[in-house]
């Protein structure tokens, strides 16, 4: 047996060994009861290291998704509204500051407690001073009027701020307590957390105060798995939704559907926009790259890939060119998208602007310098180490060499105002989508705006979008940022990006499983409307 057949032996031995070992976790046996539900977590619902509190990111902050104890005071329904929630309704004053929401008077949390103005008040101001990835700077302070109404008064207008609204679960004032509140939640949301067993899965249970018609499943088991044991897991019969590995999207499991959701998530390269000057932020960012910094290269490799062979080579036709990172948003711009696969035209782009292959090396160089640079992305994610991957070697046809260094998140954010990253997003906040990726700002180690892109004309569009108290208004100046006086963010204007496909969000979910209607553009949020999802089968 050679060397190269004992570790593919040993590695499936390990998949199956971490298998066994998470339903060993579950009882062990076959969970006969149909109202309970066992759903294995996608990677990017991580198991909360600081607990199940929304004030240090569950359910918000880098990611959304429903966070099962906590209600918010919006939430989207099946056709992708906004709708109150929590809330009943709200106004917006006439200089965009000042935000007032109405709130329900007929909610309990689940420890009895009744819900009022007061905790929303709480809750945003505490989680205004939380360290954590909720970005509530804007908001100055909240104030609840009486029981039922709420004032939200902002620092600057900000037309986006009916996101944060949607997505931060309330807390209760009288007993929260940032200590112990993780492991022990209390909320108004349809489940309350009955125990969490650490680095294996958390256990669910309906909440009996829940205010809204009582979901049909009772129980909710949250499995938070490796990727590789994804499919073993399906396979299991055991496990009722099962996130799809990119490595068995032409796999089939008996006994459940394959379903597609789509997502937004848009997935490209970072390229540096900055010169390399010699700069350094913070001693450890070197900022500035002398090739990617040259829009012939940038346009070039955005003309020259091929989008459609990625989605079908890398994922088998679960995915779509992605061109502008918002192409499926209702702030699209379709003027920014550009004609890709052309390596004809790619390898003109390069000529006019001065890269030439002079050596007969097969890359392009200029002025002495090669047209190359590095390709961070993190190994972990199958999907983007293959998408690196090919990206790498669609460059190669039209003369530019990409060197593909593998590296933890740390690694790519200290090098990511130097070199190029295989970066993802999802949301669908405008505010994250483009104002935080694309608005001009200085180096500070944040990883949006990686490339430090700036223009002038875009960043006065991103402006008046968020001051905006129009939110279709807003829409137009967010569709315009993208492509402006031949500029903007978009491929067809400075082309910081090379964005390249939008991956939908695969899962195996067991015959007889109905998930109801789902809005369009957030299948990273399976569970977005559990309260509706039934099993049309006697047994589980």
């Amino acid at each position: 047996m050679d060397k190269k057949t004992m570790m593919i032996i040993g590695g499936v031995a390990a998949v199956l060994i971490i298998v066994g070992g998470a339903l060993a976790f579950m009882g062990g046996s076959h969970d006969n009861d149909p109202t309970h539900l066992t759903v294995a977590a996608h990677s990017n619902i991580k198991e909360p290291e600081a607990g199940f509190s929304p004030l240090v990111g569950w359910g918000c902050g880098h990611q959304n998704y429903n966070p099962l104890v906590q209600s918010c005071l919006f939430k989207t329904d099946k056709n992708g509204s906004i709708v109150p929630d929590l809330a009943t309704d709200y106004s917006i004053s006439s200089d965009g500051k000042t935000w007032t929401v109405n709130v329900r008077d007929d909610v309990k949390f689940s420890d009895n407690s009744t819900f009022d103005a007061e905790d929303v008040a709480f809750t945003f101001n505490t989680a205004k001073s939380t360290e954590s990835e909720l970005d509530l700077t804007n908001l100055a302070n909240v104030t609840a009027v009486n029981k039922t109404t709420v004032k939200f008064d902002l620092v600057e207008p900000r037309s986006t701020f009916i996101y944060d609204l949607r997505y931060v679960g309330i807390v209760p004032s009288d007993s929260y307590d940032n200590t112990t509140y993780g492991e022990n939640p209390i909320g108004t949301g349809p489940y309350v957390l009955d125990h969490w067993d650490k680095g294996q899965q958390a256990i669910f249970k309906v909440n009996d105060n829940y205010y809204n018609d009582k979901p049909y499943f009772t129980q909710i088991t949250l499995l938070f798995p490796e990727e590789s044991t994804w499919l073993e897991l399906a396979k299991s019969g055991d496990v009722d939704v099962v996130p799809v590995a990119t490595s068995a999207l032409n796999q089939s499991v008996d006994g459940y559907q394959f379903v597609e959701k789509s997502a937004g998530r848009a997935q490209g390269v970072s390229l540096p926009y900055q010169n390399d000057t010699g700069e350094v932020f913070n001693g450890t960012y070197k900022i500035g790259n002398n090739v990617t910094a040259d829009k012939a290269i940038r346009e070039a490799l955005n003309v020259g890939v091929n989008r459609q062979t990625m989605c079908d080579y890398i994922f088998s036709g679960h995915a779509t060119p992605e061109y502008t990172s918002v192409d499926t948003r209702d702030y699209a711009n379709p003027d920014g998208k550009v004609e890709d696969g052309n390596v004809e035209k790619a390898k003109q782009i390069l000529a006019e602007g001065g890269w030439n292959d002079t050596d007969g090396d097969g890359i392009v160089e200029k002025d002495g310098v090669k047209a190359s640079f590095e390709l961070y992305y993190p190994p972990d994610y199958l999907d983007r180490q293959s998408l690196s991957t090919v990206f790498a070697e669609q460059a190669k046809e039209i003369g530019i060499e990409v060197k593909l260094v593998g590296a933890d998140w740390d690694t790519i954010y200290n090098n990511m105002y130097c070199s190029a990253a295989l970066m993802q997003q999802t949301s669908p906040d405008p505010y994250k989508s483009i104002y935080q990726q694309y608005h001009s700002k200085e180096a500070d180690g944040f990883y949006m705006n990686p490339n430090l892109y700036n223009n002038t004309d875009s960043d006065k569009l991103m402006d008046d979008a968020m001051h905006s108290s129009d939110l279709n208004a807003a829409n137009t100046l967010w569709s315009q940022s993208a492509f402006v006086n031949g500029g903007g963010w978009s491929p067809a204007g400075d082309a910081p990006f090379v964005w390249l496909v939008n991956y939908d969000y695969n899962y195996f979910i067991k015959n007889g499983i109905d998930i109801g209607q789902q809005p369009d553009g957030l299948g990273n949020d399976i569970l977005i409307n559990i309260c509706d999802w039934t099993r049309t089968n006697s047994t589980s």
